[in-house]
């Protein structure tokens, strides 16, 4: 019985453990490249983003303005201004929410999980 299990969780780590990375980095960006990302966001309130800067802090909000050298993030909460230069950009990533695919996706994923475990477990209790 023991071995049953044992045997179970072994192959639920070897499916699961690859799907997670581990201390990945992402190259830093150039000002140039984050000029690009933050004009394809576009302005307004419909330009939500997270940007990650150099020193590690994440500034949330949408892109209010965008100059040459420097562009304004404004919290979408707060409506405080933030003006960040393009050379202390790391990442940019679009806030566009959660999708109504994903949030069923997610539904029918946790759903068929907990039916292969109630599945495995009556499996088990029938030897």
């Amino acid at each position: 019985m023991l071995r049953k299990y044992s045997s179970w969780l072994l192959a639920a780590l070897l499916l699961i453990v690859p799907a997670t990375r581990v201390g990945a980095q992402t190259p830093p960006m150039t000002a140039d490249q984050a000029k690009v990302q933050v004009a394809k966001l576009g302005l307004g309130e419909k330009a939500r983003a997270t940007i990650t800067l150099q020193n590690k802090t994440k500034v949330k909000g949408y892109v209010s303005q965008a100059g040459d050298s420097d562009f304004v993030i404004r919290d979408r909460k707060t409506d405080t201004p933030t003006t960040i230069s393009y050379g202390d950009v790391v990442k940019v990533k679009k806030d566009s929410g959660h999708s109504t695919a994903r949030n069923l996706g997610l539904g029918i994923g946790i759903g068929a999980g907990a039916f292969l475990a109630i599945l495995l477990i009556a499996i088990a209790h029938l030897d």
